[in-house]
Formats: C-alpha cells, structure tokens, sequence
C-alpha cells in the first residue's frame, strides 16, 4: 500500500468521522428540545472528536496535496532562462503584415462581401 493510498484511506476515515460528531451533535440538540433542558455546550466527547477528526483531515489534506511552493515569485522565476518569461502564447499573432514579405504572398484585390456592406451603410 503505497504512502498517497494510505493517507487518502486517513482522510476518508477523518471526514466519516467529523460528519459523525457533526451528527452526534444535532442529535445532542435534539434530545434537549425533546426533554427541555437548556443547551449550554456539548459534551466533551463530541468536542473532542470534532477537533481530532478535523486536524486528522488537515493532516491529509496536506499529504496529499503534494509540496507547497514558495510564495516570493522570484524563487520560481530564478530557474527560467529570459526566453522562456516571455513566451506568452495568448498574446502571438500569426495574422500580421509580415507575410506580405514572403514571395509566395498574392495581396487580396477584392474585398469581401461584409467589407463592401459595411462601407454602403455608413
């Protein structure tokens, strides 16, 4: 059994387990209503496996999320080489004037159709 199965079987059984403190406690809430009584805290069994079960999850959680990274940007930009920060796909544009460069470029003499309506409209 490997070290990421044992810790997601720790947060399953933490997660069953705060949702049974979770229960217990409205189940507690419920048998005040019934009998009258005053609710003043819950008892301390409930208390203590709802604080348990949730650090038993955070434990988990932390596991199996993996290594944390740093927060200071510059950590992680030490290891890029200039080229590569400044390769922003999102923002290249392969539609430019450049083309008309090429030997292979014939340059449009008609305008399309959207272009000729847009021009009788205005």
């Amino acid at each position: 059994m490997g070290a990421t199965t044992f810790h997601k079987i720790i947060l399953i059984t933490g997660f069953i387990s705060l949702f049974h403190a979770a229960y217990s406690a409205a189940q507690h809430r419920s048998y005040l209503r019934i009998t009258e009584q005053e609710f003043i805290t819950l008892p301390i069994d409930i208390l203590t496996q709802g604080i348990v079960s949730l650090f038993i999850v955070m434990y988990a959680v932390m596991y199996i999320a993996g290594d944390f990274k740093e927060i200071r940007a510059a950590v992680d930009l030490e290891s890029k080489s200039w080229e590569t920060l400044r390769n922003l796909p999102s923002f290249q544009i392969f539609n430019h004037r450049g083309r008309s460069l090429s030997p292979q470029y014939l340059p449009q003499t008609q305008k399309s159709a959207m272009e000729e309506d847009l021009l009788l409209m205005n």
